[in-house]
């Protein structure tokens, strides 16, 4: 690839962006194959937008006129590809930015090998009994059952599942909390999240650095833009985050369930960009559960799970989910609803045809027969996450037995007229859409054969899920772009988790930037 070549009126650019975008540097990509299998074009970005899709490059007398205004870089490209910046369409951003720092259960095979994986951690004695935290462990397939006594009794350890839903305290953390008579410290759903809210937290400025720090590191694998599900006042903190430091991303700030007044109060609607953040900020739907989750077999299902007459939970009665979800509506607040079973699922489509709103479901990973044709109405959206399917499949072979042909069944979805959006769940999975656009394409991450192949949907409408939409790079859109090494389509399922980022530019400027 040719050295880039800069207009005599243009400064250095810098390897990172500004949290305010749009409006910088002109920027002119030379001999860019734009698109899966692309010609090769030309691309003129001003105003943090893309100016043109040409095939003959601009002359001297055109980078002169727009020199005029903005200084100018030019970059010989040299064949690599161009795509639309990829979206996380669904990011737990303070728990992502956390986990990145604790300790790794993730290849825990029992409840004590999960505890054994903490004792290296445990400070001297006498030293100060800071929390110690866990996260990412899956109970599901465990021979034994988590459990207070497990943990050191007079150190405060907190250990978090993968799907975020269950938390495994010991007794010293459960007196932080007020909770130090529990009998086994594992606590889930509502009590799970309580539990998170009532540990003392880092301090604000480290917790914010470390969230900036993770839109950089996802800024390295083209992504432009997240869906923020945090349970928390996400406008307030990230319009503070984006005053105060680099942000590497355009963020969706949903509002939990619980803050619905006081949004309302604040006359925020879902669209809105919000004022002060550079265009970064935009405000995002209302976060509405249904259910619990797979792993925690607190999903809500038809079908009780094996050995039990459990069916799951059900943390919102129809009634109530329909009336709230009318509320914000009335108010121009669209709902988010989480809805993991296939009963949840259910619900969650008849309070849509009832209130008539636009909105999403989130996750939709077991889905009744008839009810994949519900998700084609117009303004609703399924927010799946493929990187999922490999991780649970055995999980859901077991508890979901006999129904898993309509499990994480994202070309049925597809075929029915729904429209997809992925995202990570993260920290469930790394922030990195390739994993799963290479897990909805391929259904394995690794060396298992595919888990319902069937399935599997195209790169062209994995990656389409993955950009908002956004299936090529057209003239007016904003120049949120990443650059490849590869065409996506040459590339093996493997090697499609790790395409080769060159570069990723936020409104036409460089987030990322790597051998151009």
């Amino acid at each position: 690839m040719s050295s880039p070549s800069t207009h005599p009126a243009s400064p250095d650019v810098p390897s990172t962006a500004s949290s305010a975008p749009d409006g910088g540097p002109g920027l002119v990509l030379r001999n860019a194959r734009v698109g899966l299998d692309g010609p090769l074009r030309h691309i003129v970005i001003t105003g943090g937008r893309v100016a043109a899709v040409r095939e003959e490059p601009p002359g001297a007398t055109e980078i002169r006129d727009i020199a005029s205004a903005v200084a100018v870089e030019e970059v010989d490209l040299d064949g690599a590809t161009v795509l639309p910046g990829l979206w996380d369409a669904h990011v737990h951003s303070v728990q992502w930015a956390q986990a990145r720092r604790r300790i790794d259960l993730s290849g825990a095979r029992s409840a004590r090998e999960a505890a054994e994986l903490v004792l290296p951690h445990l400070p001297p004695s006498g030293q100060a009994a800071e929390v110690i935290t866990g996260y990412g462990f899956r109970d599901a397939l465990w021979p034994d059952e988590p459990h207070r006594s497990l943990l050191p009794e007079d150190h405060p350890v907190v250990l978090i599942s993968n799907d975020l839903h269950m938390a495994w305290l010991s007794g010293a953390a459960l007196a932080l909390i007020g909770r130090g008579d529990h009998p086994t410290g594992v606590l889930r759903e509502a009590e799970c999240a309580n539990a998170m809210i009532a540990l003392p937290p880092p301090p604000p400025e480290l917790l914010d650095r470390w969230v900036a720090e993770a839109t950089t590191a996802a800024a390295a694998v083209g992504v432009t833009g997240m869906l923020d599900f945090e349970m928390a006042d996400n406008v307030t903190d990230w319009l503070r985050r984006v005053q105060r430091q680099t942000v590497d991303m355009r963020v969706v700030c949903s509002i939990p369930r619980a803050a619905l007044d006081e949004a309302i109060a604040r006359g925020l609607r879902t669209g809105d960009t919000v004022p002060g953040s550079g265009g970064l900020i935009e405000v995002g739907p209302v976060k509405m559960f249904v259910d619990g989750s797979l792993n925690t077999r607190t999903a809500y299902c038809d079908d009780p799970y094996p050995g039990t007459g459990d069916r799951g939970r059900l943390e919102t009665p129809p009634d109530e989910l329909a009336a709230t979800m009318a509320r914000a509506a009335r108010h121009g607040l669209h709902p988010a609803v989480h809805a993991i079973g296939d009963f949840a699922s259910a619900i969650a489509l008849d309070a849509f045809e009832s209130v008539g709103c636009p909105g999403r479901i989130e996750h939709a990973q077991l889905v009744r027969a008839e009810d994949f044709a519900r998700f084609a109405r117009p303004g609703l959206v399924a927010g799946v996450q493929p990187a999922h399917a490999p991780d649970d499949r055995e999980v859901a072979d077991t508890h979901w037995c006999g129904r898993t042909s309509r499990a994480f069944a994202y070309a049925d979805l597809l075929a029915a007229g729904a429209t997809l959006e992925i995202g990570s769940d993260a920290p469930v999975s790394p922030l990195d859409p390739w994993d799963g656009i290479a897990s909805a394409v391929a259904r394995t991450d690794d060396e298992r054969p595919p888990w319902h192949p069937e399935q599997a949907i195209s790169l062209r409408d994995a990656l389409a899920a993955a950009s908002r939409g956004r299936s090529s790079v057209r003239e007016g859109d904003p120049a949120d772009l990443m650059i490849l090494e590869r065409d996506p389509s040459l590339l093996t399922p493997g090697e499609l988790r790790r395409p080769g980022v060159l570069g990723t530019l936020l409104g036409g400027r460089w987030t990322h930037r790597r051998s151009l």
